[in-house]
């Protein structure tokens, strides 16, 4: 029992190869994934042929197309020796092969294969680009099933199976989410017969095109200028070796600790100030200090950057049952957190992880402020809560109330913090779930406010600030609050 898988080549019937020819001219019967091939018509007339092209009118999907197909063909090798025939070569591109590999072994069906010139040469010779320049070849319906690209847009990429303008529209909205709308790409129609094209276009374009066949691919130019992840991981590397940089190489992970805390901060500063560029920048800074923490446990042997890559990618889908399962949160955001929690909770509980407290597991060195807010949420949900706003405002004057008894600077201090952590509460009951931005804005309301001062005093010259009394500032002051800074 043995299924013969022919590569028909990209087209043109001369270039079908010659031990093709010979498997053709021999077989009885010949199955063809489809008929609209240009070979086709000038193949050997004496075998019978049966394409699968009426599966793609009556299933609902490319990938119950070819499992469909994957399993005639398994059931028919069984009854015989069978012949397929794909486009191009079997082993570029063609999914039901992939299908074939994984299920014939078990079904007692030998697999042989006979080579074809795929798509890819013929594309590359129209394009003027050598594989080994670092091209990557994907499956085109891959990529319009995906919300990211999986390419590395420092080097080329060539999609194959652009089958139709709908496949196009799909494999733009993807690669629009790493390259920009704008960015100068080739569709090539019919290579290796002689009504090859390449067609010229903007990412945006290509399912504008009329010329779209199921002979079309898409060839994606590099971005370049050093605009993907693994270029930074590569100069992380070189700095980190011994012919790198020797700050770089003497750097630990408790050595980084304050830059990380650092970057972490003027990016938050960034979003503050809705500066999308300066944003970009940040985030670029606050990236090179994950990448650089991660050379280093690679110098020490800890882990990869393929294992923390592995760890979230697992944790955000299990996490996500309602995206990635069968869960339903009916839009509901605060069931999504809720589930969030339990999951969580289950993962310690497999682990081993005793938990002595539902407060564990909250970073000690968060703001405080933020340690605050999620204590109270903890506790929150096990009802250890007021029922209205009303026991929080009461709460608030009686801590108020304690500051005023309070007889020693040490005894108010300790009675201003808990009325700290009363307004935090408040906050949430008011729904604001972040204090700490809060105090950034008020913290930011006060420079505007009090460079108003200086500046103004600056400009009547008439003495030093030192100088004013405080009824002169609070009045520029209020003059600031006025003009709306």
């Amino acid at each position: 029992m043995t299924l013969t898988i022919v590569g028909l080549g990209p087209g043109d019937i001369n270039d079908l190869t010659r031990r093709a020819w010979q498997t053709l001219s021999r077989a009885s019967i010949v199955y063809l994934r489809t008929k609209h091939h240009p070979c086709v018509p000038h193949l050997p007339q004496d075998p019978t042929y049966h394409s699968f092209d009426d599966l793609y009118d009556t299933l609902d999907t490319f990938e119950a197309v070819y499992e469909t197909i994957a399993a005639r063909l398994v059931e028919a090798a069984q009854q015989g020796d069978v012949v397929y025939c794909v486009p191009g070569d079997p082993f570029v591109g063609e999914s039901t092969v992939t299908k074939l590999r994984a299920i014939a072994p078990a079904a007692g069906v030998n697999l042989q294969f006979v080579h074809g010139l795929s798509f890819v040469e013929p594309t590359l010779a129209l394009l003027g680009y050598d594989i080994l320049d670092g091209l990557q070849v994907f499956d085109g319906l891959l990529l319009a099933s995906r919300h990211h690209p999986p390419i590395n847009p420092d080097f080329p990429a060539l999609l194959g199976q652009v089958y139709s303008r709908d496949v196009a529209s799909d494999i733009k909205l993807t690669l629009m989410n790493e390259y920009p709308d704008d960015h100068p790409v080739q569709l090539i129609h019919s290579a290796g017969t002689e009504d090859a094209r390449v067609e010229h276009l903007a990412l945006y374009e290509i399912d504008r095109s009329s010329h779209i066949s199921h002979l079309t691919s898409l060839f994606v130019p590099p971005l370049g200028d050093m605009a993907g992840f693994q270029q930074l991981q590569e100069i992380v590397a070189h700095l980190r070796a011994p012919e790198g940089c020797p700050w770089d190489r003497e750097q630990t992970h408790q050595s980084l600790r304050p830059f990380l805390i650092e970057e972490a901060y003027e990016v938050l500063e960034t979003i503050d100030d809705d500066d999308p560029a300066h944003l970009a920048e940040e985030l670029g800074d606050l990236l090179l200090q994950v990448v650089l923490h991660v050379q280093i446990a690679i110098d020490e042997g800890e882990f990869y950057m393929s294992d923390v890559l592995r760890h979230i990618n697992h944790k955000m889908v299990r996490r996500h049952p309602h995206v990635w399962g069968d869960v339903d949160v009916q839009g509901d955001p605060q069931k999504v957190l809720s589930n969030w929690e339990d999951i969580k909770q289950a993962e310690k509980a497999e682990n081993g992880q005793e938990q002595r407290s539902v407060l564990d597991g909250i970073p000690r060195h968060l703001p405080a402020l933020l340690v605050a807010m999620k204590y109270q949420h903890k506790a929150a949900k096990l009802g250890f809560d007021w029922p209205d706003m009303s026991g929080v405002e009461a709460k608030m004057r009686e801590e108020l109330a304690e500051i005023e008894q309070a007889t020693t600077p040490e005894r108010k201090i300790e009675e201003i913090g808990d009325l700290i952590f009363v307004l935090v509460n408040w906050l949430r009951w008011l729904g604001n779930e972040d204090p700490e931005s809060l105090l950034r804005e008020t913290n930011a309301k006060f420079y505007r406010r009090f460079r108003y001062i200086e500046q103004m005093a600056n400009k009547r010259g008439d003495k030093p600030l030192s100088e004013y009394t405080l009824e002169e500032m609070d009045a520029l002051w209020d003059e600031a609050k006025a003009n709306g800074l």
